[in-house]
């Protein structure tokens, strides 16, 4: 019975003694914290102040002296050579990650994110083939994600379009295949060969974009050139035409190639017609003054001028306007000619500043259409139209 009620009592008795442990070991806890806190030193919260700032100038100047007060710190060395880099001070950055790397205290996963470091502090110096072969090393550890990122970036820079390919297959995974950008990659070798009229080449590679991507557009576009250089015409309309089933806004940049295989056929006003059609279907294609054109050619100047009218009142717009002031400046009434000539005068000018392509990722402007960004480096990102902007 006395055992019985030790058992029930201990529990009770001891339980002062637990609250006593608790409150010691928060306090603990606590004085180790407020400790820790105290340690960090002012000139760190004044180096995240101008970042939030913007000065990274100011940033780099305060963060630079808390490092030189404790020189043996890893994530702060490694955050001011990165703060440096992205000032363009890359001399600072890579100095301070040599010294780094050549540190016996920075092993294991340290030395390879140094190394990562570093490599991109050669590739923002210009020092492209110093990057390309940490990056290459880097492939079988930790790191290797974004060393094969920064590869496949500079290899798409350096138009290496094969070493693009392998790099692109390896970085895929299920939530991001590249096959997109594979597609793109080929479509550069295919021009390239085009280019140099080694035909067997690039119809292997525009095999190879449309393998990756079957909506590729710029593969069928190469091809329907490959084919009317070799004078396989229907061949050339085929691949032409097919844009129509992948993504019909680019069918504007094929209008007049479209046309001439037809042509080349003997069946002039058959491509017309298809042309004609497209607009009706499409209108905002871009396709008026090919139509335009080969109805004159075709048709003369009375029955061209109306079927381009038609057109632009399906969808009227600056460009629209323009070309149809244009149309009618012979009908008009000689003491309105001159009035009309002079608006039509200051369209021209508006649509020189106001009708471009785009870049839909990052709203790049430009007169001229680009198949890969030049401001933020994405593929088929451009507007096949211009546009007002």
């Amino acid at each position: 019975m006395d055992n019985e009620l030790w058992i029930i009592l201990l529990p009770i008795i001891l339980l002062p003694v637990f609250f006593a442990m608790g409150w010691f070991a928060a306090r603990v806890d606590m004085k180790t914290v407020l400790k820790q806190a105290k340690s960090i030193p002012s000139g760190f919260y004044k180096s995240l102040d101008a970042l939030v700032d913007r000065n990274s100038g100011r940033a780099a100047r305060e963060l630079a002296e808390v490092v030189d007060g404790r020189p043996q710190s890893y994530d702060l060395n490694l955050t001011l050579g990165k703060l440096y880099r992205q000032r363009g001070e890359n001399d600072k950055a890579i100095n301070i990650h040599r010294t780094m790397f050549d540190s016996p205290d920075t092993v294991g996963e340290k030395r390879a994110r140094v190394l990562f470091e570093l490599a991109r502090n050669y590739q923002s110096a210009g020092l492209v083939d110093r990057a390309e072969q940490i990056f290459l090393g880097l492939q079988d550890g930790e790191m290797a994600h974004e060393a094969r990122q920064h590869l496949l970036h500079i290899y798409q820079q350096d138009r290496d379009w094969e070493k693009a390919v392998e790099t692109a297959r390896l970085l895929s995974h299920d939530e991001q295949t590249y096959q997109f950008e594979i597609a793109q990659f080929y479509c550069e070798l295919a021009q390239a060969s085009l280019f140099k009229s080694n035909f067997d080449a690039a119809r292997f590679h525009i095999g190879k974009a449309l393998e990756a991507n079957k909506k590729c557009t710029r593969a069928n576009m190469i091809l329907g050139d490959l084919e009317y250089r070799l004078g396989n015409f229907p061949a050339a309309v085929d691949a032409y035409a097919a844009i129509e089933q992948q993504n019909h806004a680019y069918l504007s940049m094929v209008g007049e190639k479209l046309y001439e295989a037809y042509a080349a056929q003997g069946k002039p006003e058959e491509g017309l017609d298809r042309l004609t059609g497209y607009m009706q279907t499409f209108p905002e294609l871009d396709l008026i003054q090919v139509v335009y054109e080969k109805s004159l050619l075709l048709k003369g100047e009375k029955e061209a001028a109306q079927t381009a009218v038609e057109l632009v009142r399906r969808r009227p717009d600056l460009n629209g306007v323009y070309r149809l002031l244009g149309l009618k400046l012979s009908d008009l009434n000689p003491a309105w000619k001159a009035d009309a000539d002079m608006m039509r005068s200051v369209i021209g000018r508006q649509l020189q500043r106001s009708v471009m392509y785009r870049c839909r990722n990052c709203h790049f402007k430009s007169q001229a259409f680009f198949w890969h960004c030049p401001a933020c480096n994405k593929w088929q990102t451009f507007t096949p139209n211009k546009i007002e902007v």
